[in-house]
């Protein structure tokens, strides 16, 4: 028997809820199977979120391209008995044949507006719900989290460092993604590493220090076996001396062409021992080894160092990433828009959706910074809206485009570095006052007028389905 550990894409179908097999069962048995329209949004943004970062796209584009029901999925749905002969016959030969358009990896978003639209047959589109909403959802929120801790680093360097706390192997897979394309340096995750093609790092253990009868000899040995690799961690013991004794080591061992890179601070006042460590090693003359802090770090704990003044060069972030302590899920929907070529929406009471098939139009103002949103029908235009933007911008983005068709990749699949390089560039037009890591601006986003229009017109539909 294979460990629970592994997970075999052949069984990603059946990663999902019953429901969607009893709704998708019934769909077929009343020949319901026409063109749909599924929407992806974040209806409600977590606290203190003024933004968030698109992020999950390409994993999602690869369970389309591969999706199927095998033998062994077939059978343990029959194994229920819950499911005709004729509808898991259906599910053997399902593909995905629909349509994607779709928000870029890196791209910033707000709440209501779509960020995925899939198209396709009914019962296609409806069973993939749970893998969509699961793949996207933990990767927006890891890279949000990242993004947050790199808009307060001011250039100083940020490593994933969350492994061994994350919420499963996969989630740490994600997370150290979604940090990369937020602008972390790396990981130390080699796996993440290795499938993503991210730079790896890491020091030393504690474990290391105190299995050695001398700090100093431990110290001096990791020098030697990995010379271009020997941030030393210093706080084991007394902190000040462990900095003291790698500014002994680094005078020694630079007679031999080996450079002391780091120290790394884990535990304790990281701004007055930061500042002790600067002190200690400058009067060495070890100005150029740099000073590395990880221990329960975030955002606000990088934001309240940096402010300080604390001599830090770098910031290695775990736990609080890769669960996304202070936001660890959003309020994603998948919700039906459109089916048979008529809009649909749900008019329960806060969780009302908008009908349609939709664009966001992102405004630029004339400082070359985002403006204002909107959402708008399908198939108006930059130049059809642009009246309706107040006050007037200078450029119209159109954001969802077309990724996925007829069943096949749209484009090329883009790497992770252009998405992080998309990423920077719609990071440096974000305003500060949405970029806030508290009480963050609300960042404004409305609906056109034709979609105003159609959302009446809806819910006045809407009232007599139940009549």
């Amino acid at each position: 028997m294979p460990i629970d550990l592994r997970l075999d894409p052949h069984e990603l179908s059946i990663l999902n809820d019953l429901y969607e097999f009893t709704v998708a069962a019934a769909f077929f048995e009343r020949g319901m199977n026409g063109a749909a329209s599924f929407e992806v949004m974040v209806r409600r943004f977590p606290p203190s979120r003024g933004y968030m970062i698109a992020a999950g796209l390409e994993r999602v584009l690869e369970i389309l391209e591969d999706f199927h029901f095998d033998a062994a999925a077939t059978d343990h749905l029959e194994s229920l008995h819950l499911f005709k002969p004729e509808f898991l016959h259906h599910l053997s030969q399902l593909r995905f044949t629909g349509s994607v358009r779709a928000l870029a990896d890196g791209s910033i978003f707000f709440p209501g507006e779509p960020v995925m639209e899939v198209r396709g047959p009914l019962i296609e589109a409806q069973i993939l719900e749970p893998l969509i909403l699961n793949q996207l959802g933990f990767a927006s929120l890891t890279a949000t989290k990242a993004a947050r801790c790199f808009s307060v680093a001011s250039g100083r360097r940020l490593m994933e460092f969350g492994l061994r706390r994350g919420q499963g192997a996969d989630a740490t897979l994600i997370a150290a993604r979604s940090s990369y394309l937020a602008v972390f340096s790396g990981t130390s995750n080699l796996l993440a590493g290795k499938r993503y093609g991210m730079p790896v790092f890491g020091t030393m253990s504690h474990s290391f220090i105190m299995a050695y009868e001398s700090e100093r000899q431990a110290f001096e040995d990791f020098a030697r076996m990995f010379p271009k690799l020997n941030t030393m961690l210093v706080d084991t013991y007394d902190t000040a001396q462990g900095v003291r004794n790698v500014a002994e080591l680094a005078q020694r061992l630079a007679r031999e062409d080996i450079k002391i890179q780091a120290v790394r601070l884990d535990s304790g006042d990281l701004y007055q021992l930061s500042r002790q460590s600067r002190a200690i090693l400058d009067q060495h003359g070890l100005t150029d080894v740099a000073i590395f802090a990880t221990g329960n770090l975030d955002e606000y704990r990088i934001a309240d160092l940096i402010r300080a003044g604390a001599p830090i060069d770098a910031f290695g972030v775990g736990t609080a990433l890769t669960v996304s302590d202070d936001a660890p899920s959003a309020d994603y929907t998948y919700k039906l828009a459109d089916y048979l070529g008529r809009p649909r929406l749900k008019t329960s009471a806060g969780k009302t959706t908008v009908p349609g098939r939709k664009q966001v139009f992102r405004g630029i103002d004339a400082g070359g910074h985002f403006s204002q949103d909107l959402v708008g029908l399908m198939d108006e235009t930059p130049s059809s809206v642009a009246r309706e933007f107040k006050p007037a911008v200078s450029k119209i983005t159109p954001m969802l485009q077309p990724v996925f068709a007829n069943g096949q990749r749209a484009i090329v699949p883009a790497t992770l570095d252009e998405s992080r390089d998309h990423f920077m560039t719609e990071f440096a037009l974000l305003g500060a006052k949405q970029r806030s890591l508290t009480n963050p601006a609300v960042y404004p986003v409305r609906l056109t007028a034709a979609l105003n229009a159609m959302t009446i017109s809806a819910r006045l539909r809407a009232e007599q389905l139940q009549d």
